[in-house]
């Protein structure tokens, strides 16, 4: 008789459907292969697993892509709680894969500041939600900007739409990033740019005053106006958009 997948394995479970691209879900993915071995079942159990996580997810169903149909009641309870709380289940997912030696090397982006807690715990938080955050929206993206296409894992930032310490919420929530490049990144957090409501790139009049500058016009004109490349997950949220054009960026 199979035995029941626990909490933690459920978890783990769905940090892995996060952080691995789409597609890449069968039982020979050495991830998937880890992660089985790590909670004692079958890869194909574990690839199974993710099918089903997938079949939940609401972008895929729109496409048409189903998954399997065999989705549990405790499958959709940690969907649903991962997407309640992000940085929640992100610190979570992270210390259990910590503890078993899951987890992949990733650089840490931008140290968010925040108040409250003892410096280690700040730390240790902070390093966790950035690791889950980065690893899942490059995924999400096939480690590919959304702008120009570059494919450079180390020239890639997980961007966040709205900014870390504006919405504790939204720190981990993939649905609030973006993939792109170091460049664009930038502009981006400095209100250079944005998304419209189409997810078309609009840039302020300060970046197109700079186009008389052959790299400025290189690297930015030949994108305005063109709609990002879509992830294959956890499309960008339209109301963490609108804020973005609201609160950050420049006119």
């Amino acid at each position: 008789m199979a035995r029941n997948w626990t909490r933690d394995e459920l978890i783990l479970a769905m940090s892995l459907y996060c952080r691995l691209p789409f597609g890449k879900f069968h039982q020979r993915n050495r991830e998937v292969i880890q992660l089985a071995e790590c909670i004692g079942r079958s890869s194909s159990s574990v690839a199974m697993k993710l099918s089903n996580l997938a079949s939940l997810d609401p972008y895929h169903q729109q496409r048409g892509v189903k998954g399997l149909s065999s989705a549990s009641n405790a499958d959709r309870s940690i969907w649903q709680e991962f997407h309640a709380d992000w940085e929640g289940l992100a610190n979570e997912s992270q210390r259990l894969e910590q503890e078993m030696n899951l987890q992949q090397d990733e650089p840490v982006e931008k140290r968010p500041q925040f108040e409250g807690e003892t410096e280690s715990t700040r730390v240790t938080k902070v390093r966790r939600a950035q690791r889950f955050f980065r690893s899942t929206v490059l995924a999400s993206y096939e480690e590919r900007c959304c702008v120009t296409g570059i494919q450079n894992k180390e020239l890639l930032i997980a961007s966040h739409i709205i900014p870390w310490s504006d919405d504790p919420t939204k720190r981990a929530d993939p649905h609030n990033g973006l993939c792109l490049n170091a460049l664009h990144d930038k502009a981006f957090d400095r209100g250079l740019i944005t998304l419209d409501e189409k997810f078309r790139l609009i840039y302020s009049q300060q970046l197109r005053e700079s186009y008389s500058v052959e790299a400025m016009s290189r690297f930015f004109k030949p994108h305005e106006g063109q709609p990002i490349q879509f992830p294959t997950r956890f499309r960008p949220d339209q109301e963490c958009l609108q804020r973005h054009r609201e609160h950050i960026f420049l006119t």
